[in-house]
């Protein structure tokens, strides 16, 4: 290995801390809800609107700060990000109301949409086309590592000192992952575009079709990862030592998935690997409906859907970045927005089938989705629609 190529996994690292960070924080807060609501004065329910704000906040302020950060120094916009986000935090740890707290949410979705589009356009310039995948699974890793470790690191903190000490160990990472990222990460900038060439992104056909596959390619797990308590309760019902070993089993599926869909997505099309990927979904998700009555069988179930989050997230932000073009990291940032989309389309198609049909149908509905989901993938590839050209031109 070269000094140079020891230098870029050394700043791919530094980026995975900050995309730890971010994934932490939105692993944790989930758990920290009660105690939130309880010391602010609201509802839970209100309290969960902490989440839903921060999606939105990310969703819409991603493309647009790609947008208007086209020609900046990537290092800056990166740094810039984590500091944000880092303010966001020490808002909301001190924040005496409930509206400050949600306020600073908002200021931490902006910082988090700030670096994480960036980290992965910066890792699309780093690594050469043949080990971009790997690349993009280093900064991916900081995610799924955060998956595993979030869920026991926010509910310990939270019992020793309280939700907002949970934060304020937050603030303190992303201390520490800004000013390593303002060391390591090089000054960079990406081609210059001009604001019509970047805003063209939002009408190119080729990038808003595999928009729409990022939009959904997700939803059908986190149909069954965002009520992994009712999957759960079948089995265990009202254990919650249950529901806390079911999430830490899925993170260690998508931490495992992470270290393999590099190599697997650089040697194989990034199309294969969704494909396959779904079809997997389908099969493991119609078996739950019918081990979900015992809770190992459920345990590898989840544990496979984990693996395969990662083998549908890495491969469809590799088609993204290469579509993207010199607009790559607006590509990405819309990207990323569109992850969060189809959290939300996942969430809500699981919220209804659990109100109308019960926790038993959440494994049959995600497998149906993912068939859908399949079959738009396929149908729409424009990998496939340039085989067919180049076969068709003599």
């Amino acid at each position: 290995m070269t000094i140079r190529q020891a230098s870029n996994n050394t700043r791919l690292v530094i980026l995975a801390m900050g995309t730890f960070v971010l994934g932490v924080d939105g692993f944790v807060l989930p758990g920290l809800l009660a105690n939130i609501s309880r010391d602010l004065s609201v509802s839970v329910a209100t309290a969960g609107q902490l989440t839903t704000v921060f999606a939105v906040a990310y969703a819409v302020g991603s493309p647009v700060i790609a947008t208007l950060a086209g020609r900046a120094d990537r290092r800056l916009v990166i740094g810039a990000g984590m500091s944000t986000f880092l303010g966001g935090m020490l808002l909301q740890a001190a924040g005496p109301t409930f509206g400050t707290v949600l306020a600073g949410r908002v200021v931490a979705a902006l910082g988090a949409a700030a670096f994480q589009a960036n980290a992965f356009a910066v890792a699309g310039v780093l690594a050469p086309a043949e080990r971009r995948a790997r690349a993009f699974a280093v900064i991916g890793a900081g995610s799924s590592l955060a998956a595993v470790l979030g869920v026991p690191l926010g509910l310990l903190i939270g019992q020793v000192w309280g939700w907002r000490g949970t934060l304020w160990t937050i603030a303190a990472l992303a201390t520490a992952a800004a000013v390593l990222a303002g060391i390591f990460v090089p000054s960079m900038t990406l081609p210059a575009t001009t604001m019509r060439e970047r805003l063209a992104v939002l009408v190119n056909p080729r990038i808003l079709t595999l928009l729409a596959v990022s939009a959904l390619v997700l939803a059908p797990s986190f149909l069954l990862i965002a009520y992994a308590s009712a999957v759960v309760g079948i089995s265990s019902p009202g254990s919650a030592n249950a529901i806390l070993v079911a999430l830490l089993v899925n993170g260690a599926g998508f931490f495992l998935g992470n270290r393999l869909v590099g190599w697997v997505t650089d040697r194989f099309a990034s199309l294969r690997v969704i494909a396959a990927g779904l079809g997997v979904v389908v099969v493991a998700a119609a078996s739950l409906g019918v081990v979900q009555r015992w809770f190992v069988p459920t345990l590898v179930v989840l544990f496979l859907l984990g693996v395969l989050g990662s083998m549908l997230f890495i491969p469809q932000q590799n088609r993204v970045f290469a579509a993207g073009g010199d607009v790559a990291a607006v590509a990405l940032s819309l990207n990323g927005s569109m992850n969060y989309v189809g959290t939300a389309i996942g969430a809500g198609a699981g919220g209804l089938v659990l109100a109308n049909a019960g926790p038993e149908w959440l494994g049959p509905a995600a497998a149906l989705l993912a068939a859908l989901v399949l079959a738009v993938a396929l149908s729409t590839a424009p990998e496939r629609q340039d085989a067919k050209l180049a076969r068709a031109t003599p």
